[in-house]
Order: structure tokens, then sequence, then C-alpha cells
């Protein structure tokens, strides 16, 4: 079950198959019914708003007040960290629920990962009964969420059994390649759901992610296949090291010939402008290159499979330059698009979605205890990896080194890619993610067979639809050109 032929972008209302399982468990639970969660929300808001207050206003002590002012400074600026810190943070968003006011009162369409949710702009804040709102939330709880986690066996010759402050990359882009895995595997429909017994092909793709040395795409492996480019135990790392030790990572996991029994069942192809991807400029994407990924991944077997590409840019300094934006956002609407590894500066987090202004985002840095998911377990607790809260923040905030990671099916998949790929640099006013070239020697040049594979797609830039042209309009189509 697949994405299959049909390569355009879902924009509508959620699915009438797709239901919310109100039982479902995670490490983010709802809190019941909207009368409930109203008044506990109130009375924990006042509380918790009350509680950190107290930190914020406080008049100067008098002469004979200092002595016992100054005994107790020091216990009150501990509690003040405790109280102020991100743990207490989001244990208030548990509370208070997912910031639905802030996602819903725009009205503006939210794309997650290639599809579009519809959301009604007279609908209330509180209101998730509208099947865009309720198919946005089922679609973003689904998507697998990997964290810190405590309490592992050892990373190598290092003392550390937690990545807690330092892993939140490596996390990241664990999110990235599981939703591969899931999209290859599932499909990009499935949902979870709290019956029992799971999917086997789901509860496989996480016993893959699992914290100990068996599980093949572990934070332990990832560290040591990043060895060469500088991935330690308690170090962080940038999106490029990342990219690059996935890669190395899934060359060194390629143990049988059988493509379907492949750990990840794909080439992976990083597009990278320069030697070490680190001083900008609009990488190339090379067909010819992605066809010789494919090939050897193969080991000569086929000319086309699945393949994974991720994209390490730099789009400033020290923050995005604004002229991106608006290509970023584009890519979401691509049915190939798996999310950015991004966030703030030194504060990595997987980005799934965007609407208006803002990218949605799966917060690695909830701390859980470990958990190694055994692959035939089909009733194994998995809530740990999946949340309901909704996390947020500004486009314009974003650390400007990132990654782009896209997924494509098969051939006439990719030539989809690249169509939409080439079509936003042609629309980028001089300011490109990256381009697509046919071949090294021809990349200014026009690009052959995949945009001959699907130069029949004409893209409506009114609601961005691709749909079939007819007679009239194929014989004053453009001729596409590739940058």
């Amino acid at each position: 079950m697949g994405r299959g032929k049909d390569l355009n972008s879902t924009c509508s209302s959620a699915s009438t198959t797709d239901s919310i399982d109100r039982t479902q468990q995670s490490v983010c639970p709802e809190l019941g019914s909207k009368d409930h969660v109203s008044s506990k929300a109130s009375l924990w808001s006042s509380f918790l708003t009350s509680t950190l207050t107290i930190f914020e206003h406080h008049k100067e002590p008098s002469v004979s007040e200092k002595k016992t002012f100054h005994s107790r400074q020091n216990v009150w600026t501990t509690v003040r960290k405790v109280m102020t810190s991100g743990s207490m943070r989001r244990l208030q968003e548990r509370i208070l629920g997912s910031h639905r006011s802030g996602v819903y009162s725009s009205g503006g369409d939210i794309w997650l990962l290639g599809v579009c949710h519809k959301i009604s702009q007279d609908q209330a804040p509180d209101d998730v009964t509208s099947n865009g709102a309720a198919g946005f939330e089922l679609d973003f709880s689904s998507r697998i969420l990997i964290t810190y986690r405590k309490g592992f066996n050892v990373i190598q010759d290092s003392k550390y059994t937690s990545d807690v402050n330092w892993g939140c990359m490596l996390r990241s882009s664990q999110m990235l390649v599981a939703q591969a895995l899931l999209f290859h595997r599932l499909g990009r429909s499935w949902r979870k759901t709290s019956r029992k017994p799971l999917d086997k092909e789901y509860v496989e793709i996480l016993h893959l992610f699992g914290d100990s040395e068996k599980s093949a795409f572990s934070i332990h492996n990832i560290l040591q296949a990043g060895r060469a480019y500088d991935l330690a135990a308690g170090s962080w790392v940038g999106p490029y090291a990342m990219c690059r030790s996935w890669e190395t990572l899934v060359r060194l996991k390629r143990e049988t010939p059988n493509l379907q029994d492949q750990q990840l069942p794909m080439a992976i192809y990083i597009v990278s402008g320069d030697e070490d991807g680190e001083r900008g400029g609009a990488p190339v994407l090379y067909i010819d290159d992605a066809s010789r990924h494919c090939f050897e991944f193969s080991k000569g077997q086929l000319d086309w499979t699945p393949i994974l590409l991720l994209v390490p840019l730099v789009l400033g300094l020290e923050k995005i330059n604004p002229r991106y934006i608006l290509s970023l956002k584009t890519t979401f609407t691509f049915p190939q698009s798996l999310g950015i590894l991004g966030g703030k500066p030194s504060v990595s987090t997987y980005i799934v979605g965007v609407q208006d202004e803002n990218a949605f985002y799966l917060d690695p840095h909830e701390v859980q205890q470990v958990v190694n998911i055994d692959k035939d377990d089909l009733d194994a607790d998995t809530s740990s990896y999946h949340c309901n809260v909704i996390r947020h923040i500004p486009l314009e905030s974003m650390d400007p080194s990132l990654a782009i990671g896209f997924y494509c099916r098969d051939k006439d998949d990719f030539d989809d890619f690249c169509y939409r790929a080439s079509k936003l640099a042609d629309k980028s006013d001089g300011a490109p993610l990256f381009t697509v070239a046919e071949t090294h020697s021809t990349n200014s040049g026009r690009h052959g067979n995949a945009l001959d594979n699907c130069s029949r797609l004409v893209e409506d830039d009114t609601d961005g639809v691709v749909h079939m042209p007819n007679e009239e309009e194929e014989a004053h189509e453009d001729d596409w050109q590739f940058l």
C-alpha cells in the first residue's frame, strides 16, 4: 500500500475512512472531553501561571529584611530554575493540551509531509470536530516520535547511558528515516491505532530504532558509522555530518542481496553542493548520480529502486535568509516530502509541516526510559513513539543549517519530484534551495528523461494541484529548463 501511480499531493479534508482513536495513549496524552479539558486547563493554567509569576514580580527588600532574603535566595534560585525549565514547560504543555488556538485561528491550509489539511476559517479555536482539524491531528500523532532516552547500554567506549542534552540531531534524523520506512512499507495513508495486534511492518520499523547495538539504526550504530564525520557521544553534530553518517551506516548494513530484506530497502543519495557541504550555495541533484546510486544499491539487478534523498543546506549566517522561506514551505507540498532536520540554533527538531508562517515539529527533547521493542511483539506498548501535543515555531526563527528529506518510491515518482523541484527553482527569484540537472557535464542544460516522462504533468498555480493537460494546453506548454 503506498503512493503508487497517484503522484498528486492530496489537499482535502480528512478521508472518511480516517477516524481519531480517542483511547490511544502517548507520551503526550490527550485529556478527554472538551468540557473536562477546559475546566482542568483553567485550573492548572491558573496554578502554573501564578507559580511561575512569583519569580517575575518582587519588591526590593528593606534593610531589616535583607538577612532573611539572602538566606532564602539560594533556595528560591534553585526552585526557579526547576519551575522555569524546559521540563516544566513541557509539563504545562501536557496539562493544557495542544495549542489549538494558535494552530487553527488563521484558517490557513496545513501541509503535513505532502498532504494538505483544510482548516475552516469559521472553526472555533477549541473545536476539533471538523474533518480538517481531526484529520490533521490524527496524521500528526501518527508520525513516529523518537526522543532522548535514558538507561540504555553504555555507548561504545564512553560512559554515556543517555543522550540527554546532546543527541537531539541524531534523534531528529532517526525520525526522518523512520517516516521514510513507514511510507515505504505501509504507505502515506497509514494511521496509528490502539487495536491489537499491531501491524507487523510498523513494529519491525520501531525495532530498527531501539537503543542497543542489536537495532540496526540505534544511536549506538549511528555514532559508530559517523566517526569519520566527528560524531561522538556527548557532542552535538550538524545536519551535513548527520546525513553523511546515515549514508555510511546504510552501506554497512547491506547484508543481503534481496532488496526487500534490506533493513533500509532504498538507495540513499546525499545532494551536496561541495566537499564538506558547509559552505552554502545551491547544490545540484544530478539525475545520472541518482540512477547510479539505485543501480549500485540493487547490485546491478535493477535500473531503478526506491531512493531516499537528503539535501543538507546552509541558508544564511545566523538566521535564515527570508528569500528561502517560501521555497522551504513549498517543499512540504511535494508528495515525496519527508520534512526537515532543523529547529532553532543548537536545538534540533524534526519539522513535519507548515501553516502560514509557522512550522510544526516533533520534539526529541522529551526524556524517556529506554524501550527496545522486539520485532515480533505485535502487542507491544508503542505509546512513547507518538505525541499528540502540536508544537510550532516561526519559520523565520529556524537555524539556517538544516537538511531536507524526500522519498521517491519508483522512477515515475522520482520524475515527478524532479519536475516539481525544477519548477520551484525556476520560481525562486535567483535563490533556489537546490537545482536539478541531467549530468555533471550538462548542469545548465535541458533535462531529458525525467522531464520527458512527466512533461504531461502541468501544475495549476492557483491551488497547487497537478493535472493532465488537454491538447490545447499541451500545444502552448513551455519547455522547462533545469538550472
